[in-house]
């Protein structure tokens, strides 16, 4: 992105370490890929801010998803906390068919490996939906950026 493009976006994401469980290799992957893709790609807006770019810093507090949003240069832009009541069951179900996919691509055939794959990419969309209606008086983020984040918030979740 050029100058004006990064105004609406994040240059950096942090999730807080005393936030994530234990993880095996598949989710530190993920999580990995999805902080790299993040930053690479994003549409990141705080309503009623003049724009960035932003940091972003995910923790969880009191059973909240804590979106914790700065400028790049570390100022105060607003922190959100969100219910993880509405991801609940998503995130259940994605780790679930997470694992099958895991297991699958070890041993399956093809079809049933892209079978699962179907599953698991609708349970993502469905959550990272989700968010963005939650965030939808809060912070303008497009469906990709939202996809990102959702799986963010999955490693939040995580407890190994």
């Amino acid at each position: 992105m050029s100058g004006d493009g990064k105004r609406f976006s994040l240059v950096e994401v942090r999730l807080d370490e005393n936030s994530i469980g234990r993880s095996g290799p598949d989710i530190e992957h993920e999580r990995a890929v999805a902080i790299y893709d993040l930053i690479e790609q994003n549409s990141f807006a705080p309503v009623d801010h003049p724009g960035g770019p932003y940091a972003l810093h995910l923790s969880m507090a009191e059973s909240r998803l804590v979106f914790d949003i700065r400028t790049q240069e570390g100022a105060p832009v607003v922190a959100h906390f969100l219910s993880l009541t509405p991801f609940r069951r998503i995130v259940k179900d994605y780790f679930l068919i997470c694992d099958s996919y895991y297991q699958a691509i070890r041993t399956a055939t093809p079809d049933r490996i892209e079978a699962i794959d179907m599953g698991r990419r609708g349970l993502h969309d469905e959550g990272s939906n989700i968010l963005m209606e939650r965030l939808k008086d809060k912070v303008t983020v497009d469906f990709n950026t939202a996809r990102r984040l959702f799986t963010l918030i999955c490693v939040l979740h995580w407890k190994g």
